[in-house]
């Protein structure tokens, strides 16, 4: 059975889950950033819809609420709900340009074994979608920063111990890279 979450779940999913994840996926220099955007999205749902849409969490399961003795509610993710919220948080991973290159380009390195290939083609298949080039089978490359985002997917797939992350001022290859991301429309020069 497929569960169907509208928008407004969906945004509660993530915004519930930032909060609870701040300590584990968010360094200290970005905590202050993500928390003012995550409030700003509190503010852009209307408290209604979002009664509707806690309800609804709570009968999926996705989250378990509790009153506490002082009249608070405690709402918090469910396994479920966690698994979701990931998930989302999955699909829209992105590196931000930060406008102009710094002229180092980071590699991404792994070498997953066989006991987890399962999680060797999902791995490839994001490092690509946030716009990574394969450099070789098992070797990407990026000209901007992405520490947090390679972090992110280390965890979420549990493969810190087979993942390498390097920062390189210069590769062999660079006009042929510059070309690359050039062409994709990054402004690498």
């Amino acid at each position: 059975m497929s569960l169907k979450i509208g928008r407004v779940q969906k945004k509660f999913l993530l915004l519930l889950f930032h909060k609870f994840s701040m300590g584990i996926y968010f360094p200290l220099r970005r905590r202050a950033e993500t928390l003012r955007r995550i409030d700003r999205e509190w503010e852009a749902v209307r408290a209604e819809t979002l009664r509707h849409a806690i309800a609804a969490l709570y009968r999926n399961k996705l989250i378990h609420m509790k009153e506490l003795a002082d009249g608070r509610l405690e709402i918090t993710l469910s396994d479920r709900g966690k698994k979701r919220a990931l998930t989302y948080q999955l699909d829209e991973i992105r590196i931000q340009s930060p406008g102009s290159w710094d002229g180092r380009w980071r590699l991404v390195m792994f070498d997953i074994p066989k006991s987890k290939k399962n999680i060797r083609n999902p791995f490839r298949f994001h490092l690509k979608k946030m716009g990574f080039y394969q450099y070789q089978k098992s070797v990407f490359v990026h000209p901007f920063p992405c520490k947090d985002e390679i972090e992110f997917l280390i965890e979420m797939y549990g493969i810190r111990p087979h993942v390498r992350q390097l920062t390189v001022a210069e590769l062999d290859n660079d006009l042929h890279l510059k070309k690359i991301f050039g062409d994709a429309g990054l402004q690498v020069r």
